[in-house]
């Protein structure tokens, strides 16, 4: 695995620790912010390792990663999970209002589905050796 990948994985495991942390001390909205951002930099990784290439943008890492995992078994649950986890960036970046909140149970499960996502991802990494 490229070093570059690694760092992404890194910055996924941390991102994973961080947002246990911060669901630990009752901020739901940050957590599960983080919790996207775990996921998005393991796809991160999939992509560096596997085109050489950084997407520049959110969008452009969620279509690469979706080009990349076209035929994977399991893709579409990634897929999927990196699509609807966006909206906790959205709400933690520019949310405002009632409509702007997550709750407790939100958070604890989107940093589940991002630990299976990068759990996953270093699955695709490893076979790939």
């Amino acid at each position: 695995m490229t070093p570059e990948a690694q760092d992404y994985l890194e910055k996924a495991r941390g991102d994973l620790s961080d947002a246990q942390k911060i669901a630990d001390i009752g901020l739901a909205k940050i957590a599960a912010r983080t919790a996207y951002y775990a996921a998005f930099h393991a796809a991160e990784a999939l992509i560096v390792e596997r085109t050489g290439k950084v997407a520049k943008t959110h969008s452009g890492v969620r279509s690469e990663f979706a080009r990349l995992l076209n035929d994977q078994s399991g893709g579409r649950t990634l897929l999927v999970f990196l699509a609807q986890a966006y909206k906790y960036k959205e709400i933690g970046d520019y949310g405002i209002g009632a409509g702007a909140s997550v709750t407790d149970t939100e958070a604890v499960e989107a940093i589940e589905a991002a630990r299976q996502f990068v759990d996953r991802v270093v699955a695709l990494l490893t076979l790939e050796r």
